[in-house]
């Protein structure tokens, strides 16, 4: 950081420790209505800082805004379309991953306390808090980016954020063909599955695109058609004219309020769907999804975590069985080979690109679940 810039920095910091000193006294003093922050910060840098030029006191108040009512430093990187994930390990140390290369920043916070400051400004508009009762918690940005804070003690450290982030513009499956995720072929077919009410479940890793990509097979799904979105995080767009979206909630500090996305997707099947679209599947809601499937539900789409098609399947079972009914392992697997039409596999390769590993079609074999393979990423791709 240059010269002129830390100065900018240091004293955009020195009139925000002024500017809330200011607002506070105005409260005290019971001023039925203070200026509008960004007035507040005008009047302040101008007062404050007029010898300057125009130019100069307009980024001095750009950076007290930012870091009054936005992320602080972490306001650049968020505004770098590239930056798809920001890693805060303490003030002092803040990764991001481009392109799915992790890299290390030179963006840093002024103490552990502004670090503090930006979790807050994140959670205190959605009811939520960390403290020393609840040191951890999860939240989104307006834009749809999940956002996950840990602080002392449970932080060692210091405190650390996670953002994941989510590009306002989803890519559909002609994009994706151009970004080497998928192939004409793959394209076509699942295209063809998904416009034919086949129950699709997307696979792969953290990061292996799930979400990206049954954010794009849903175009495919008739507009006539009234669907439902089930999520943790409302990160899909669906562009159908007919979408209600369902958010599950956090129970609050007190531990009352919560909303499961078992709960949630309980409530959606009275809500009269054509297709039901399920974020991710990670609890026990997946007995009541393949019940759902092998009810008259079908052409549902979801995403799990797993490192197979094999392994996706054996999950859902695994999942099923946490809802504690006491269905035997047999009626479950029965359920899925009945309830998921095809399974595709994303793989994250090491040059960070996300591709379609894998296509295979759920059978019932001899009382099992089997799966026959429709398309397999050919060796060359992998390159």
């Amino acid at each position: 950081m240059g010269h002129r810039a830390s100065h900018a920095e240091s004293l955009a910091l020195e009139l925000r420790r002024r500017l809330g000193d200011r607002r506070r006294a105005d409260a005290a003093a019971g001023r039925a209505s203070p200026p509008h922050l960004e007035v507040a910060v005008e009047e302040l840098v101008a007062e404050e800082a007029a010898v300057l030029s125009a130019a100069a006191r307009g980024e001095i108040a750009e950076l007290i805004l930012r870091d009054a009512v936005g992320l602080g430093p972490l306001e650049a990187l968020l505004a770098d379309p590239e930056v798809e994930d920001v890693l805060v390990n303490g003030p002092s140390e803040v990764y991001v991953e481009r392109r799915g290369r992790m890299e290390r920043t030179g963006v840093a916070f002024a103490n552990e306390q502004e670090l503090r400051d930006a979790i807050e400004r994140i959670l205190a508009p959605l009811g939520r808090r960390v403290d020393e009762l609840s040191p951890m918690a999860d939240a989104r940005l307006a834009d749809g980016s999940r956002v996950n804070a840990v602080i002392p003690p449970l932080a060692v450290d210091a405190p650390v954020l996670s953002i994941r982030r989510f590009a306002g513009e989803r890519p559909d499956a002609d994009r994706l063909v151009e970004l080497g995720t998928l192939t004409p072929e793959l394209r076509d077919l699942l295209a063809e599955a998904v416009a034919s009410r086949r129950s699709l479940l997307v696979s792969g890793g953290t990061g292996s695109g799930k979400t990206t990509l049954l954010n794009a097979l849903s175009a495919f799904i008739d507009p006539a058609e009234r669907v439902i979105t089930i999520e943790d995080a409302a990160e899909l767009r669906l562009r159908q004219p007919h979408v209600v979206r369902l958010e599950s909630r956090p129970a609050s500090v007190e531990g009352r309020g919560e909303v499961t996305i078992r709960s949630l997707l309980r409530n959606a099947l009275r809500m009269r769907p054509d297709r039901i679209v399920i974020g991710e599947v990670r609890g026990p809601e997946a007995l009541d999804l393949l019940v759902a499937l092998n009810t008259g539900h079908g052409g549902a789409l979801s995403t799990v975590h797993a490192n197979s098609p094999e392994d996706s399947l054996r999950r859902l079972e695994t999942l099923a069985l946490m809802a504690g009914v006491g269905l035997p392992h047999d009626a479950v697997r029965e359920q899925v080979a009945r309830g998921i039409d095809l399974v595709v596999h994303m793989q994250r390769g090491a040059d960070g690109a996300r591709r379609a590993a894998s296509v295979a079609a759920v059978e019932q074999v001899a009382g099992a679940v089997g799966l026959r393979e429709r398309w397999r990423m050919r060796p060359e791709a992998r390159a």
